[in-house]
């Protein structure tokens, strides 16, 4: 059996259009100008601190507001959860995978909070039996430690984790794990260009592939 860990936001859940009403409300109430969908999924991957940076430096917001502008932005993140969806057919592969003894857990850089507020709403949360969140730990991803202390907390077994991005792919390098690239979420670079395992763009993909990679690793 394996422990599997997952990234959140752009791997099992797009959340995008529910932080563009965050981040444009913010922008609103500044009497700045908004920020497009493709800005905020750009934002994306590197903790909640430096998604305020990239939408101040978006609109030339200076750098003094930063963190008013962030507590601001972290009162509306609680709640940011009603346009958020599943991409397709992750319930289903959770539930393959669960039922097939793997062990699974979520290291994210989005804020404990939100996250465990989101896996509420979306009735995700009894599928993870362990959550670290940017602020669970004093570092974040791209940094191991986060994705290690996940994976220690899990137990034992073949270590995977499962995510979208570039500091998904350097985080899973540097703990020396295999990482599995989920091609439809917010990534930046072409797949060619982000260190992975292997790739899938289905969740329906997904079980089949980690059965695939532990016979070949046995």
């Amino acid at each position: 059996m394996a422990q599997i860990v997952f990234d959140l936001d752009g791997t099992l859940i797009d959340s995008a259009p529910d932080l563009l009403i965050a981040a444009n409300t913010v922008l609103a109430e500044e009497g700045k100008g908004h920020v497009s969908l493709a800005q905020v999924c750009a934002f994306l991957g590197s903790g909640t601190p430096t998604f305020v940076q990239r939408m101040r430096e978006t609109v030339d917001i200076p750098a003094c507001e930063q963190e008013r502008l962030l507590a601001r932005y972290r009162e509306l993140y609680v709640g940011a959860v009603h346009r958020t969806k599943l991409y397709p057919g992750v319930r289903k592969a959770l539930e393959r995978l669960t039922a097939a003894g793997h062990d699974l857990g979520i290291c994210t850089n989005k804020p404990m909070s939100p996250c465990t507020a989101v896996l509420r709403h979306l009735e995700l949360d009894t599928f993870f039996a362990q959550i670290l969140g940017g602020d669970s730990l004093p570092v974040h991803k791209p940094d191991p430690a986060p994705l290690i202390a996940t994976f220690d907390a899990l137990g034992a077994g073949k270590q995977i984790y499962v995510g979208d991005s570039e500091v998904d792919a350097e985080t899973a390098r540097r703990a020396g794990v295999p990482f599995l690239l989920f091609t439809e979420g917010y990534r930046k670079s072409m797949v060619e260009e982000i260190h992975h395992t292997a790739t899938f763009e289905h969740f329906d993909d997904l079980p089949d592939l980690i059965t695939r990679i532990l016979t070949a690793t046995d």
